[in-house]
């Protein structure tokens, strides 16, 4: 399939998330006309002003309630040349994994494809995939590519239902989402075709509309507890595997509508295996002293500890598809902390 101009009109769905708000500006950097799918008229409103205050005036957005419901993209795909489907649950507050996140997931996702299939002009649809859809548990240290698929958690939801670990029951969500989302594409042979992009735990500067502290997405609020003294010396030890600056995820989802080659692949997108302490090295090294006094509870862990070992992910295809060079751990950790400074200034005010 060939690729999608930069002059091309894109569908995005979850634009108003921190990843979606940050392809949406850099598909529109790119010269892309952009609609995007929101809940509600205030969060779209928010994302039209806030990119016509970087001279960025070509953002529109339709309305969509419940990415479940029979038909939610019917309407919103009408007219564009590519769909890019970020949007999809990430949290851990669960009661019931089918209801919470697993459904959600992959209807949500099977719906964007569904409608993408009726509008002829749609040449390909990115997916938002995670490393959640590929990790297996695995010791000693192991090397993950794209060849791999989470088996592990798919199983433990269905032995232990409600029971299971919230976190198995987000990585089961992802597998689920991204794999009928490949069954689909096979079976049903629409005139596009896709590319599924599996970044790990995404860090970095907000772009979207976060109403207060306790709105922050998952990844962003784990680092800001340490910004903020709630999280401790101990939890900083615990090793998370693998990060990836969410400006780097949402320029390979621009990159994926460009280059051709990027149909039917699957990308594995991260920098190297870590825990917090390395980033609060980071941010201690680096911050300048106005930064540092915007957080004066900050917890600086127990710095130079040697940081676990986790398994890795080898991303030598996305590197070299697309010649991607990662933003410095550095960048990303003190432009999260800037950010998050400013919107803390907001919450206060």
């Amino acid at each position: 399939m060939p690729a999608v101009p930069a002059s091309s009109f894109v569908l995005i769905s979850g634009p108003s998330g921190f990843l979606g708000a940050h392809v949406a500006q850099q598909l529109l950097q790119a010269g892309f006309r952009v609609r995007g799918t929101v809940r509600s008229k205030e969060k779209g409103q928010y994302l039209v002003d806030r990119f016509k205050q970087q001279g960025l005036d070509k953002f529109e957005f339709v309305i969509v309630e419940d990415v479940e419901a029979p038909g939610a993209f019917d309407e919103a795909v009408k007219g564009v040349d590519a769909v890019v489907h970020t949007a999809s649950p990430f949290h851990f507050n669960v009661t019931d994994p089918y209801k919470d996140l697993i459904n959600p997931a992959v209807q949500g996702t099977l719906n964007a494809l569904r409608s993408a299939a009726k509008e002829p002009r749609v040449k390909r649809v990115v997916i938002t995939s995670s490393f959640a859809a590929v990790v297996n548990p695995h010791d000693p240290v192991y090397t993950f590519t794209e060849q791999d698929w989470n088996e592990f958690s798919p199983k433990q939801v269905e032995e232990k239902g409600k029971d299971v670990d919230p976190s198995q029951a987000y990585r089961c969500s992802k597998t689920k989402a991204e794999q009928a989302a490949w069954k689909f594409v096979e079976e049903e042979k629409p005139a596009f075709d896709i590319t599924t992009i599996q970044p790990p735990l995404i860090f970095g500067p907000l772009e979207h509309e976060v109403p207060s502290a306790d709105k922050l997405n998952t990844s962003i609020n784990n680092f800001y507890g340490f910004l903020t003294g709630k999280k401790s010396a101990e939890d900083a030890q615990a090793g998370f595997g693998s990060f990836v600056d969410v400006r780097d995820v949402a320029k390979i989802h621009v990159e994926s509508l460009l280059v051709e080659e990027a149909g039917n692949q699957r990308f594995l997108v991260a920098t190297s295996d870590s825990s917090y302490q390395p980033l609060l090295d980071l941010f201690f090294a680096h911050a300048d002293d106005s930064l540092k006094s915007a957080f004066p509870n900050a917890e600086k862990g127990k710095p130079g500890n040697p940081k676990p070992k986790a398994n890795v992910m080898d991303t030598s295809k996305v590197r070299k598809t697309f010649k991607w060079q990662p933003i410095e751990a550095k960048d990303t950790v003190l432009d999260m902390a800037k950010s998050l400074a400013e919107y803390q200034q907001k919450w206060s005010a």
